[in-house]
């Protein structure tokens, strides 16, 4: 695999990574809400998944397919250009649902 492919694949997975990391132990939506720091930490790590798949789905030589990636890439571009247009519950159903179908898909592309 390209080395500019598996630096965006280990971005990915490390983005994923300290996303769960932020989260307290207990996963619970109403303290998220109130974390402030917290939800920026991950919106930041969501838009550097965006942009990693972003640049693997325009690089020419990627073998790599990302189910959804036209929808990760409008996240990141809804957190970073509409940030006020985006909810703590479509944040938090990434968080949940989506992120850890995404480091799975990683994980076996690699």
């Amino acid at each position: 695999m390209n080395n500019k492919v598996n630096a965006w694949l280990e971005d990915i997975l490390r983005s994923i990574d300290e996303i769960f990391e932020f989260l307290p132990e207990k996963r619970d939506f109403f303290e998220f809400q109130k974390d402030l720091k917290t939800k920026k930490a991950i919106e930041r790590n969501i838009e550097i998944i965006g942009e990693a798949i972003n640049r693997i789905t325009n690089y020419k030589n990627a073998e790599i397919k990302i189910q959804n990636a036209r929808q990760i890439i409008g996240t990141r571009n809804r957190i970073a250009h509409e940030y006020d247009n985006i909810s703590d519950e479509v944040i938090w159903t990434i968080i949940v649902r989506e992120q850890p179908k995404l480091k799975e898909e990683i994980i076996r592309q690699r």
